[in-house]
């Protein structure tokens, strides 16, 4: 069966209540979690630090202009967990560059738990929205891998994030979601099951693709945590663990998802039109999905029904990291 049939059966599963549809046998799944157990505690001994906290103001020099509220939600990823400074962090880098990119401060507040499946999505969403004053301009949402690991049926896991973002577009919220990436990075894990967990974490983000677009959300393939580099630098990408990214591999990460976040605000300077030369364009919303999957840094976003706009859009060097000013 093709990985667009897949990923629509689980989105499907999902959205009316079905079973968990299973990506693997579940022997095979078996095999690949204990796999990816044994990679995370042979790693060499390292240990990945708590992510530190980098909520607050960036673009001071814009002070003056209206503040953009951004909120981070999801897992270790959009945490930050492997880095040591707040600036190194996947929000910081995206609140600094979105201040660089819309010349506006930006209001960073991340919610997200390092661990955290996709069912502790409804406790970050209540937190963001508890305050009907504050509630984010756009949140990022990064999902999935321990969704994999801890063997949360499919549905079950696209069927939380789904809800998260219908929650979120409904409080009037632009919802940027990074997909599961892909667990076959992780270096002590070996062919065959390198493949397998490949294939499940590619699965798993296809699916969330269906259900975030069809939910008024855009979606960031996150892969391989990006491509070409992280493959050739895997030293230099991944942290002290070699599980978490390292503050170049949060960079490269930031680098993909910016543009997006940038475009759903409406300050990206580049038209949401396809560019044929980079080959986009609109295609039926679950081979769109099972596309992206397989490129990351790929961008889908809804158009009219049944039909969804891939592109890859430019991405741009970030720019320099300052401290926040705490918010009040």
């Amino acid at each position: 069966m093709s990985r667009a049939r897949v990923a629509r059966r689980i989105a499907a599963g999902a959205a009316y209540g079905g079973g968990g549809i299973g990506l693997l046998g579940a022997a095979a799944f078996g095999v690949v979690l204990a796999e990816m157990r044994l990679a995370k505690r042979s790693v060499g001994g390292g240990v990945a630090p708590l992510p530190p906290c980098a909520d607050g103001l960036y673009g001071r020099g814009y002070e003056g202009a209206e503040a953009v509220r951004l909120a981070l939600l999801g897992d270790s990823t959009a945490a930050g967990q492997g880095v040591r400074r707040a600036g190194q962090t996947p929000g910081a880098l995206l609140a600094s560059g979105l201040a660089a990119v819309a010349e506006r401060p930006v209001e960073l507040h991340n919610v997200a738990l390092p661990g955290a499946r996709s069912d502790d999505l409804e406790r970050q969403v209540s937190l963001l929205l508890a305050h009907p004053g504050r509630v984010p301009d756009v949140c990022v949402i990064m999902i999935g891998a321990n969704d994999v690991t801890h063997r949360m049926p499919p549905t079950q896991s696209v069927r939380h994030l789904a809800e998260a973002v219908r929650r979120l577009r409904t409080a009037g919220t632009e919802v940027v979601v990074g997909t599961c990436p892909d667990l076959g990075t992780i270096e002590p894990v070996y062919q065959p099951l390198r493949w397998l967990a490949r294939r499940v974490s590619r699965q798993l983000a296809a699916a969330q693709t269906i259900v975030v677009v069809e939910q008024g959300g855009r979606t960031v393939s996150l892969g391989d945590l990006l491509g070409p580099e992280f493959a050739a630098n895997p030293r230099e990408m991944f942290g002290a663990d070699n599980y978490h990214p390292s503050a170049e591999g949060y960079a490269t990460a930031a680098m993909a998802v910016l543009p997006t976040l940038c475009a759903v605000l409406g300050v990206w300077p580049e038209a949401d039109r396809p560019d044929v030369d980079r080959r986009e364009g609109l295609l039926p919303v679950a081979q769109a999905a099972a596309e992206a999957a397989q490129e990351a840094g790929t961008e889908v976003t809804g158009a009219r029904a049944p039909w969804a706009l891939l592109k890859h859009r430019r991405r741009r060097r970030l720019p320099a990291v300052t401290d926040p000013t705490p918010l009040p």
